[in-house]
């Protein structure tokens, strides 16, 4: 602790004790403790209340000032998460001896104060919309607005990535390509607040701490992700004194390795973060589509399997700078590589009008390399009064990927002799995505019952994407560009937006009051093959206005009711406005509409939150969501280019304006602790949605009046069971019954998620007609725990999911030209072993001078409370 500065005379007073809990009277770790205490402001010329020190609590609850005057006057406050905040007076008593050894020797002794046991009650309230009830992090935290997946408890997802926890995490649905929905959409991914160009494939699940799911944001968020809300992936970062880390590592049971491990100092100022990750992939897929079109009585029966495998690595590292009690700088970057080589194969067997007429043998191989660097540097200000600063960042994320795939088709006759010649196609591309973001936000405690904020944002993106196509020629015997189906293409995106919120209480009422401004800009541009401006189109959208309203009703300490509203938008993303045909799969062509308009929602939610006891939540929720405009796919069947010699004509799928959409639900989630040994939580989620998505005629096809409708629901659960003393067991599921296709739904999946696309007829290929049948699965994990002494610890985990092999995912879709139904089983009963091994010394002088306990907490350490 560094000297106190409430007068310097006398500076030999130690004052000392312990934070226990109210009811156990165990020690707490990690509680923020600050000692305030009067000084002389030479600007002012008046005493100032200032902190002399802030400290975290020792594992057993302990803490010490030291080199203190004894003549001055202290105040001791203590905050930790999910405990009451305390304050309370301290000081030494000691009036100056007159003489005589004796009362000296008495006022030494007197110097060194023992507190005693300082006890902190459990707090049940709302801390930051988050409701926490236990001394102990939670597996799962309930808030009104939000809800928080404390990953370090979820033990199926180790040694994967974050796709894997988000299938264990209530509300959210993810697909057999790792796409993930939320209440039938797609939620915008942040990664600490902030946008990412990175995939949820690309993230390792070991540096996640924890996953945010705000379904019905303010107007302080970003209005954009249409009706699904915002998905915030919060990374771990210790910021404790001293130094720790761990190592990790894993394989599975198709010979794939993990390795990780991070390392974490601080001290006084400064506090330096550094982690990496290398992880092994190897991806099995199979599938079975039957397609029937009506224009040619024609049926097609296709099976496939693929096998996608390479590795990835990531990368970050992050540097803070406590340039004082109220200013810190922040630095942080991240990089991430990864190589992937899938093949697929694919059997195509053909029948026209009940004859059976021919089969296509199609393989495909690709390989593809991709990197992603992403940075922020950010300043943070504390004014004098509690609550009241300014922050701003700057963030650059860039991604870049290159590929190249090879699909070769051959078809024969019935009797197996070859009936045409092969079709042999290359793709050779690569892009580019450049993302900027500047922000600022201000927050001020007007009053104990009101608070303003207000904050700017302008987010710019650069995106340059080549997609050249060949043709074998057999004459030549090389591969031809044909330029009429390649693509070079570019486009510019900026969005500025502007917010302020106000909130104020009144009696057992509160209110939030919000008002976000945004709008947009969209340039996209077609270049030549020599990489110069062909073509151009530009959409600007104008000012957008998006309120927001959360009214909150305490009916007492446990219980919360609460409405609230939200207007969002989802604009066109770029393969949605692209207007230049995708034919990487030449049986399932994609183009896109420049012409596309943004989609608006307006969210209602009622919800009901109830702390019922200690460590149990439950939470209801009804939603309502309606969207005009819907942005929506649909399939046209035009002449095929990369077939222009046959004349032959293919299924383009592309996106229009529709009409509306509307969705209402009710989500019911239980989290309560069965036993001592036993801790459940329960999710159950029921849904009607209604899809108008009727579209114009076209000079191709006529006009489809499109209404689906349908009810369903699904469930999950997650048990967690504490066997013996360092050994618990994790046992999850979900059920998901016949739910209606997304607008937008369709194939595709994060790079490296492997096995997955690429299959032909691979996904729902109609307007938004359509529907996934029931599904259900089941994962279990075992995990025994160590800890050692000096601060070590280590874990082994044994994991396999999908273990009674129940996932497969069915799906049945139509247009006015053809009916199809689907069925894919993607990486059931992968058995994985990781065992994890953490060191530390939270307490440590580390990078010391003199080793001295005056120095160890440094005034500093107040800023791991305030971020």
């Amino acid at each position: 602790m560094r000297p106190g500065g409430a007068g310097q005379g006398g500076n030999i007073g130690h004052l000392y004790g312990k934070l226990v809990d109210s009811k156990t009277n165990k020690g707490i770790e990690g509680v923020t403790v600050q000692l305030l205490g009067n000084r002389f402001d030479t600007v002012t010329k008046k005493m100032k209340e200032v902190s002399i020190g802030t400290l975290i609590t020792k594992q057993n609850g302990d803490f010490s000032f030291d080199n203190l005057s004894v003549m001055g006057k202290y105040k001791l406050k203590a905050s930790a998460l999910n405990y009451k905040p305390i304050e309370q007076q301290a000081g030494f008593d000691i009036k100056m001896p007159q003489g005589g050894g004796a009362d000296m020797q008495q006022m030494l002794g007197m110097a060194d104060k023992d507190l005693g046991n300082i006890k902190m009650e459990a707090d049940a309230t709302d801390l930051g919309n988050v409701t926490v009830t236990a001394s102990a992090k939670p597996q799962f935290e309930m808030g009104i607005d939000r809800k928080v997946f404390n990953v370090d408890k979820n033990l199926v997802s180790t040694g994967q990535t974050a796709t894997e926890i988000m299938k264990n995490i209530p509300a959210l649905n993810v697909d057999i390509d790792g796409n993930v929905t939320l209440r039938n959409a797609s939620p915008t991914i942040f990664i600490d607040n902030r946008p990412t160009t990175l995939t949820l494939d690309q993230i390792p699940a070991d540096i996640i701490e924890k996953v945010e799911l705000i379904t019905n944001p303010s107007a302080k968020f970003d209005a954009s992700g249409g009706n699904a809300g915002i998905l915030n992936i919060v990374l771990k970062k210790n910021k404790k004194t001293g130094y720790n880390g761990g190592i990790r590592t894993g394989v599975d049971s198709r010979g794939k390795i993990n390795l990780g491990g991070d390392l974490n100092l601080r001290q006084n100022k400064l506090n330096l973060s550094l982690s990496g990750n290398y992880n092994q992939r190897k991806s099995l897929s199979e599938g079975i589509v039957d397609r029937n079109t009506f224009s040619s009585s024609s049926t097609v029966h296709n099976t496939s399997n693929g096998t996608n495998s390479g590795f990835f690595g990531f990368y970050r590292a992050g540097l803070d700078f406590f340039a004082d009690n109220r200013n810190t700088f922040s630095i942080a970057a991240n990089f991430n590589r990864g190589e992937f080589n899938n093949e697929q194969n694919q059997r195509v067997d053909s029948t026209v009008k009940t004859v059976y007429t021919a089969y296509n043998n199609i393989s495909q191989t690709s390989h593809s390399v991709f990197q992603n660097f992403g940075s922020q540097f950010s300043y943070k200000h504390n004014f004098a009064k509690n609550g009241h600063d300014l922050s701003a960042d700057v963030n650059y994320n860039s991604s870049k990927n290159d590929n190249l795939n090879n699909i070769n088709t051959q078809t024969y006759n019935p009797n197996g002799t070859i009936k045409a010649p092969g079709l042999q196609q290359r793709t050779i591309g690569n892009g580019t995505n450049k993302f900027y973001t500047i922000q600022a936000d201000y927050e001020n405690p007007i009053s104990d019952d009101t608070k303003f904020e207000a904050g700017a944002r302008t987010a710019v993106r650069d995106f340059n994407n080549l997609s050249d196509q060949y043709l074998y020629n057999s004459g030549t015997g090389t591969y031809v560009l044909v330029p009429a189906i390649s693509n070079k293409y570019k486009f510019h995106d900026q969005v500025s937006a502007a917010y302020a919120t106000y909130s104020f209480k009144a009696g057992k009422w509160s209110y939030l009051l919000g008002f976000r401004a945004e709008s947009s800009n969209y340039t996209g541009t077609l270049l030549n093959s020599k990489g110069q401006d062909s073509s151009q189109f530009k959409v600007n959208y104008p000012l957008s206005l998006f309120p927001s309203a959360f009214v909150t009703y305490r009916i007492d300490d446990k219980q919360d009711f609460q409405l609230n509203y939200s207007r969002r938008i989802n604009r066109p993303n770029f393969f949605q406005l692209m207007p230049f045909p995708d034919y990487s799969d030449p049986q399932n062509i994609n183009i896109g509409n420049a012409g596309l308009n943004p989609e608006f929602t307006n969210s209602f939610e009622v919800s009901y939150n109830d702390a019922y006891k200690r460590n149990a939540n439950f939470l209801a929720t009804v939603f309502f969501k309606h969207t005009t405009n819907l942005i929506t796919r649909f399939t046209d069947f035009r002449p095929n280019d990369l077939t222009p010699a046959t004349g032959d004509s293919a299924f383009f799928t592309t996106y229009i304006n529709a009409n509306a959409s509307y969705t209402t639900g009710l989500e019911l989630t239980n989290k309560l602790p069965v036993t001592k040994w036993w801790d459940l939580t329960v999710n159950a989620n029921l849904f009607y949605s209604d899809i108008d998505a009727s579209t114009p005629a076209t000079a191709t096809m006529p006009a489809q009046t499109i209404k689906n409708s349908m009810f369903s629901w699904f469930a999950k659960m997650n048990s967690t069971f504490k066997v013996a003393k360092g050994l618990s067991v994790q046992f999850s599921g979900d059920y998901q019954a016949k739910s209606v296709l997304p607008p937008s739904s369709g194939g595709g999946g994060g790079r490296g998620g492997g096995g997955g696309g690429g299959m032909m007829f691979g996904g729902p290929q109609a307007t938004a007609q359509g529907y996934n049948l029931p599904r259900y699965g089941f994962d279990l994990a075992i995990r025994k725990d160590w800890t050692w002494k000096n601060g070590q610890s280590g874990s082994l985990t044994l994991s396999m999911n999908d273990v009674f092999r129940t996932q497969v995912f069915k799906s049945y879709s139509e247009s006015i030209y053809f009916t199809q139904n689907s069925e894919r089983r993607r990486d059931q009963q992968v058995l994985r072993l990781n065992f994890n091994y953490r060191f530390g010394k939270f307490d440590a002088t580390l990078f010391k001078r003199k080793n001295t306990k005056a120095e160890q907490g440094g005034g500093q350490d107040m800023m791991q409370g305030n971020q």
